[in-house]
């Protein structure tokens, strides 16, 4: 049974399914590169054990929802999504939104985010990106970083009165 440090399941009864299938869908993947995503995106507080992740990715590849490529030199198989299984977590929506959620600790502080919405999470990722790439591209002028100075100000304004 996966526990978190301290005791108690993250994910519940078979919510691990969602969560595997999703970072699945972002990217086909190793049974271990799966452990280390989770534990990575929960700050270490958790990681699923082997005993539970390679049962519950043969029972996916079993209902059709995975595909196993051939093994590497290494005796590992890299699983990908299938339609049926991108189906699978469309008509799951709900489900895979809370498990995804606590993955990334925003439904019980499970992680370093706790306490913080996806969508939000995404939000914020997305402005970090958008600001890394313009100060990277070229040199702000003067008048450039004043408004880009004004587009962050404006911006937290905004949050503050939410």
């Amino acid at each position: 049974m996966p526990t978190r440090r301290g005791g108690g399941r993250i994910f519940g009864h078979g919510g691990l399914r969602f969560v595997l299938l999703s970072l699945i869908a972002e990217e086909a993947s190793h049974g271990y590169e799966l452990i280390k995503r989770i534990e990575d995106r929960l700050g270490g507080s958790y990681s699923p054990s082997p005993g539970t992740v390679y049962p519950t990715l043969t029972l996916l590849e079993e209902q059709g929802h995975l595909q196993a490529d051939n093994t590497d030199a290494g005796g590992r198989k890299r699983y990908a999504i299938t339609d049926a299984g991108k189906a699978f977590l469309e008509e799951n929506r709900t489900v895979v939104d809370t498990m995804l959620a606590r993955l990334n600790g925003g439904v019980d502080g499970a992680g370093p985010r706790g306490g913080r919405p996806p969508q939000v999470m995404r939000a914020i990722e997305n402005l970090k990106l958008a600001m890394r790439m313009r100060l990277t591209r070229e040199a702000l002028t003067p008048e450039q970083a004043h408004a880009f100075a004004a587009v962050l100000d404006r911006a937290a304004q905004e949050l503050e009165k939410i």
